[in-house]
């Protein structure tokens, strides 16, 4: 069975396995990356838990999903703090009786600030949002995962991995470099249960996490000028949209991705090969 999306380009078969049937929690989303992936996996015939710090961003997908005929539902999750993650896991459980896939995909930039501004609460702040945030999240599902296997997939980015040149962003890049490292060490610890962990590096996405972003000053002191004067995007000349993350997405919390674990899949327009 197929389907058409919006641009009239055939869509992965749903009815037969792949996402079909799945329990599906996404963190963060209520907005961006994690709204889009939500409502395509709820297309291709997951339920979704839609979990989010905002829980008007959260309800505000979960209606869109369940205003198609599909199935979704909102819950709290507050990334920091360990109780909050276990609760959003264990209400996805309740209401579905299983958990076989997971997109740990909430996260924050931070303030744009040099290292030697940088305020320590702003480090604290994005590394117990990504960083902690991910692992407890993988933590508490680990326990419903194993009862039938699934997957696990974790957002982190180019930066910290193929780029580093984006000058007061050394929080966020060190948070999304050591989430690909954690990744690795989650897929071998987790394979004897049939359990797959992958990372996906977007480049530039067209969302709104640049409205979450405050440039410090004595930023400029330490910038380094680079031109690129036909683009810094090669393939597209344009970000990613988010339905073009979310297909990767739907791909790996799949069945037609089972032979792929501990693997960081970047999805950038080749954005990263130029900018290093």
């Amino acid at each position: 069975m197929s389907a058409l999306n919006k641009e009239g380009m055939s869509k992965v078969a749903v009815e037969d396995g792949e996402v079909f049937g799945k329990t599906v929690l996404v963190t963060g989303g209520g907005s961006g990356i994690g709204r889009a992936a939500s409502e395509l996996l709820a297309e291709y015939g997951a339920q979704v838990s839609v979990a989010d710090i905002n829980m008007d961003g959260a309800r505000e997908t979960a209606n869109l999903i369940l205003g198609a005929g599909r199935e979704a539902l909102a819950v709290p999750c507050d990334l920091t703090e360990p109780g909050a993650v276990q609760e959003a896991v264990q209400f996805t459980v309740e209401r579905w009786g299983k958990l076989d896939g997971v997109f740990a995909n909430g996260g924050i930039v931070g303030d744009l600030a040099s290292i030697e501004e940088m305020d320590p609460d702003n480090w604290d702040q994005v590394m117990d949002t990504n960083l902690r945030g991910v692992f407890l999240t993988v933590k508490y599902s680990i326990p419903y995962l194993k009862q039938q296997g699934g997957s696990i997939v974790i957002t982190s980015s180019v930066s910290g991995n193929r780029v580093v040149s984006q000058i007061g962003m050394s929080a966020y890049s060190t948070s999304k470099g050591a989430l690909n490292a954690f990744a690795k060490m989650a897929s071998l610890e987790l394979a004897g249960y049939g359990i797959r962990v992958n990372t996906i590096c977007p480049g530039g996405v067209k969302t709104n996490i640049q409205a979450s972003m405050e440039e410090k000053p004595g930023l400029e002191a330490v910038e380094i000028p680079v031109h690129y004067p036909h683009g810094d995007m090669p393939l597209e000349h344009r970000p990613a949209n988010p339905e073009q993350v979310a297909e990767l997405v739907a791909f790996l919390l799949s069945d037609r991705s089972s032979h792929i674990t501990g693997t960081d899949i970047y999805i950038d327009g080749g954005e990263s090969l130029l900018r290093g």
